[in-house]
C-alpha cells in the first residue's frame, strides 16, 4: 500500500487503497440500513473536501459520532463504493467508504480551503459490471443423467 496522500479531483471509480486529508463539510442525520447478514447498521454522509473539490463519505456505526463539521481528517487505505442513480438505470454515484482495513484519525491541521462547488459523488458514472464466475459450474448431488464413470460402457 501507498502512503502517498490523494486530492479529492484525483478519486475516480477504479480507485483503491485511497488516502486523503480532508475537512468535514457537513455530517447528515444517521439513518438504519437493512443488514442481510444481521441486524440493521446506522450510516451516515459525511460530504469532506480539499481545495480541489468534494466527495460524499459514508460513515458507519461509531465513525458517526467520532467526526463533526470543520474536522479535519487523514483517511488510509479508504474505497470507492456506488450508490445506484435514482434516474438513470445503470449509473451511479460514488462514494468513500474507510473499511475494515483502513483507518481514520482526526489532525489538527493541514486542509484550510475546501472548493465545495465541485462534488464528485454528484457526476454519474456506469456502474461496474458484477464480476462474473470463472471455470465451470460446480455441481454438489444429484444427476441428470449416468455418472461419468458408467457412460460409454457395454
Amino acid at each position: 500500500m501507498t502512503d502517498e496522500m490523494m486530492k479529492i479531483e484525483q478519486i475516480t471509480p477504479e480507485s483503491k487503497q485511497i488516502n486523503v486529508m480532508a475537512k468535514i463539510v457537513t455530517v447528515g442525520e444517521a439513518r438504519e440500513i437493512p443488514s442481510r447478514f444481521g441486524p440493521s447498521r446506522k450510516v451516515a454522509d459525511a460530504i469532506i473536501g480539499d481545495e480541489t473539490g468534494t466527495v460524499v463519505l459514508s460513515l458507519w456505526e461509531d465513525q458517526i459520532n467520532q467526526l463533526a463539521k470543520d474536522d479535519i481528517i487523514k483517511m488510509e487505505n479508504g474505497y470507492v463504493s456506488f450508490v445506484k442513480s435514482k434516474t438513470t438505470p445503470g449509473k451511479g454515484h460514488i462514494r468513500l467508504n474507510i473499511g475494515k482495513y483502513g483507518k481514520i484519525e482526526k489532525l489538527d491541521d493541514g486542509v484550510s480551503e475546501v472548493k465545495e462547488d465541485v462534488n464528485l459523488s454528484d457526476i454519474e458514472h456506469d456502474l461496474p459490471e458484477k464480476p462474473r464466475r470463472r471455470g465451470p459450474r460446480r455441481s454438489y448431488g444429484g444427476s441428470s443423467g449416468p455418472r461419468r464413470d458408467q457412460r460409454d460402457r457395454f
